[in-house]
């Protein structure tokens, strides 16, 4: 048998091209897999709890003001129209908790209907209500 011989001024290489294509390819399924968080948009004055605790992140977040405007994924909607947004929300990224972010000076009224709007939307859904802790 014949051998074959490798000439010292020929060095042996790595191709690396098969490896950047599967690194690309996880890269491409990270950014499709990746949940992203619909924030309400504006900001609120919550009030402050003592007995606050670290929940579980979610994905939508509704934001009533002072004022009694209802804000969901950076823009002011209807009272009557939060359900059918969340239905909308939960098909982009499904999520079965909702964080209500409700001004200190916000009307309990409103807040209960934006509450039972989003029971409207599926029973199963945890409302939480957000708050600043002391």
């Amino acid at each position: 048998m014949a051998r074959k011989r490798i000439r010292e001024d020929e060095e042996a290489a790595i191709d690396i091209t098969p490896m950047m294509d599967i690194v690309f390819i996880m890269l491409i399924f990270f950014i499709v897999t990746t949940s992203f968080v619909k924030e309400a948009g504006i900001d609120v004055n919550k009030p402050e709890a003592t007995q606050a605790q670290q929940k579980p992140s979610a994905t939508i977040f509704i934001a009533i003001r002072e004022n009694g405007e209802v804000w969901m994924d950076k823009r002011m909607v209807d009272i009557e129209r939060v359900s059918a947004n969340i239905e909308r929300l939960r098909a982009e990224s499904p999520t079965d908790t909702i964080i209500l972010q409700a001004d200190v000076g916000a009307r309990h009224g409103v807040v209960m209907e934006v509450m039972d709007q989003i029971k409207a939307a599926d029973q199963s859904l945890v409302i939480t209500i957000a708050g600043e802790k002391k």
